[in-house]
């Protein structure tokens, strides 16, 4: 199953049922990504080191060098919208790929779990660190972010399979810290932009190959009668083409369905 995959079907309406939301996200993990934690440590901070002097990224020193990055168009600046927003955030600007990065996140995040992400932290130079902050930390070169760690236990679970998922991929690192409570996640900028480009190019393949079949997101109240009525199709065929084996489905899912048949 890949990242999107297990993203759509972790998109439930966790406030009214977090059980299932916890179990499906517990289930559908990869067997690897289970054995995973967000425990950290010094494994954790070498890779993320490595990734920072792999892309040659400066530890800025101050606010002055931060401005002076920002003009440089090396670190861009990030703005809330519907599916997030920053507190307590100093310096609101980031690498590129971390703020592709959020965008994506957010919008999933919101969709699954109801509620907006909430960013804490983005660059921060060495003379702002806080007084807990490792001495190894990346949050200097601008590829780093902190979440805030949501009161619901259903929503932490999907950010946190998420999570684990995508750092099985190669393209972050992520720890959950406890104070305050949230999670630190270092971007990969080359290896995520790499994941986001194969991502988008095969769901371009796709569609190229799949003529008289369209996504459908599942919205609230819908069935799988009245999907297949709206677009000319069967039951039999909508549970064939998503290997379906009842009729339940869920606000936010997205199915493939196939025209006319």
């Amino acid at each position: 199953m890949t990242i999107d995959g297990l993203v759509h079907t972790l998109r439930i309406r966790v406030g009214r049922v977090p059980f299932l939301l916890s179990l499906l996200a517990l289930l559908l993990l990869p067997p690897a990504a289970q054995a995973q934690s967000l425990r950290g440590g010094t494994a954790s901070l070498d890779r993320q080191e490595r990734q920072a002097r792999d892309h040659d990224f400066t530890y800025l020193r101050d606010p002055a060098q931060v401005e002076r990055f920002v003009r440089a168009g090396y670190l861009v600046q990030v703005r809330a919208n519907r599916n997030f927003d920053l507190h307590g955030v100093s310096f609101p600007y980031a690498r590129p790929e971390v703020k592709l990065f959020i965008t994506r996140l957010s919008e999933q995040y919101r969709r699954g779990c109801g509620e907006k992400l909430v960013v804490t932290s983005l660059t921060r130079p060495l003379s702002r660190q806080p007084r807990n902050a490792s001495d190894r930390s990346v949050h200097p070169t601008g590829m780093a972010m902190d979440i805030r760690r949501s009161s619901s236990r259903a929503c932490r679970f999907w950010l946190e399979s998420v999570l684990l998922s995508l750092e099985k991929t190669g393209v972050l690192e992520a720890t959950r810290e406890r104070r305050p409570p949230h999670y630190h996640v270092a971007i990969f900028p080359k290896p995520y932009a790499r994941y986001v480009e194969d991502l988008t190019s095969r769901r371009a393949d796709t569609r190229v190959a799949s003529a008289g079949v369209v996504d459908y997101r599942v919205r609230q109240g819908d069935s799988l009668w009245d999907i297949a009525q709206e677009h000319g199709t069967t039951v039999d065929a909508l549970k064939a083409e998503n290997n379906l084996r009842g009729s339940r489905i869920f606000a936010g899912q997205l199915l493939r369905v196939p025209l006319g048949r």
